[in-house]
């Protein structure tokens, strides 16, 4: 009977054991097809690595490895700049669009929420809210610069004296939330109705950010 209860036992450790490996695999398998996805992507678009001496196969298993180490909490953010000539330049359009980008979706998903969960319940301050959605917008795209972490760019010459740049930044979900609180807390001020509706509307700011 003690033979029995202790081979029991040991079936129930190795359960969650086998779960876990089995998710892990699963992971690993996802991750791969990511890899050769990105690298057919690239090689389709005449897009090449900039800005390191790193291999692609390096930069990108970096990459994916950083996103798959962050979990849940790992967001990816794409900048992407169009014609231009000077490469530093480039790198620079390609962070501002990713700024632009993040916040336009944040302010996005906060004016769905808004617009389904409060102004669906028959508030009319539409227009007072329109305030706040851009000043919100403006307020993450200040607060939103120090929380994305460069991880890597691509970069194709047009053939006519200009580039295309595409840079991959990565941002951990519960410092871009904090991120968030702090720009809706700035932005609220300029809104009686985001003040009277606080509650809800912070709720919907520590939601995460959908990609497209």
């Amino acid at each position: 009977m003690k033979k029995l209860l202790t081979f029991l036992f040991a079936l129930l450790l190795m359960a969650p054991m086998a779960e876990v490996q089995a998710q892990n695999k699963a992971l690993e398998k996802a991750l791969k097809k990511e890899f050769k996805e990105k690298k057919k992507e690239f090689k389709k678009g005449g897009w090449k690595i900039y800005g390191t001496s790193r291999s692609e196969d390096v930069v990108l298993l970096k990459h994916f490895d950083k996103l798959a180490a962050l979990d849940e909490d790992g967001v990816e953010i794409v900048g992407i700049a169009s014609n231009f000539k000077s490469k530093n330049v480039g790198v620079q359009m390609a962070f501002n669009n990713a700024v632009v980008t993040y916040a336009q979706r944040a302010g996005g998903q906060v004016k769905g929420r808004v617009a389904s969960d409060i102004s669906g319940d028959g508030t009319d301050a539409e227009g007072e809210f329109e305030h706040f959605y851009a000043a919100y917008e403006r307020e993450v795209e200040k607060e939103i610069k120090g929380e994305l972490e460069l991880s890597f760019s691509v970069i194709r010459d047009k053939g006519d004296g200009t580039f295309e740049l595409q840079s991959f930044f990565i941002a951990s979900e519960s410092a871009a939330t904090k991120a968030r609180i702090r720009a809706y807390e700035n932005a609220m001020k300029e809104s009686q109705a985001a003040q009277k509706y606080a509650g809800k509307i912070s709720e919907f700011i520590k939601e995460g950010v959908a990609g497209e």
